[in-house]
Order: C-alpha cells, then structure tokens, then sequence
C-alpha cells in the first residue's frame, strides 16, 4: 500500500508541476485548450496565480513522497483533494453538451484526480501490518 499512496504522490506532484509552469509562463496558451472557454472571459492575472499555486501544490506532494512524513502525506492528499473535489462538482455543473467527448474525457479524469488521492489517503489511515519479532 506504501508504494501506491507514494506512486499517488508523485503523479499528482508531477501533474501539478507542468499544470503549473504552463498557467505561470504561458497563461493564453493553457487556455487555448478545449473546455476552458466554455466559462469565459480569460484572465491572465487569474491563471498565473492560479499557475502559482499548482506550483506550490507541486512541491507540498512531491516532497510528501520523497520524506514520506505520515503526518505530511495525509495533509498533502488532503489539499489536493480541496481542490480536486471542488474543481470537479464546478465542472459536473457545467459541461457543454454540445461538445459530449470532450465532457465525458474532462468528468472522466476529474473524478479520477478525486478517486486517486481519496483512496491514497484513506490507505494512510489503515494501519500497517507489524512484522513479528524473531527469537533471539
């Protein structure tokens, strides 16, 4: 369960550092991409901030993996998830019927961002197993 609640960690990590460079240094370009203008106008102010705390997010996660800290972990996962699960019920009001792929792919991998660290923090809370001491 170790190696899944970190490989979480790191993929998210690794997912909120690109999403974070490319809001930070090139806010017109992420907007570009579909589904964002279905809830317009565009903000380059709102996007680089929000690039920076994606880049804030990424650091939290990654060094949650790297340390392993119970502690950090479980309050990595649930930052994330603050985000994650406000993002997505934001968006389930909001798809744009007119586009039905690109609103089953953007439901799809937004209920995955919430399933992932949801079931990684759970594990957290699930005590690990202590191995038996041998006679010596």
């Amino acid at each position: 369960m170790k190696m899944y609640i970190r490989s979480v960690l790191v993929v998210f990590a690794a997912f909120e550092l690109v999403l974070g460079v490319w809001m930070s240094f090139l806010p017109a370009s992420f907007y570009a991409m579909p589904t964002l203008d279905w809830t317009p106008p565009y903000s380059e102010h709102l996007l680089r901030d929000l690039g920076g705390m994606k880049l804030g997010m990424a650091l939290i996660l990654a060094v949650a993996a790297i340390t392993f800290d119970h502690l950090l972990t479980k309050v990595a996962l649930l930052a994330y998830l603050a985000f994650a699960l406000t993002h997505l019920i934001f968006h389930a009001g909001h798809l744009h019927w007119q586009s039905p792929g690109w609103s089953i792919t953007l439901l799809t991998i937004m209920t995955v961002s919430v399933l992932a660290p949801l079931t990684a923090l759970l594990a957290t809370l699930t005590p690990t197993p202590k191995k038996p001491r041998s006679a010596n």
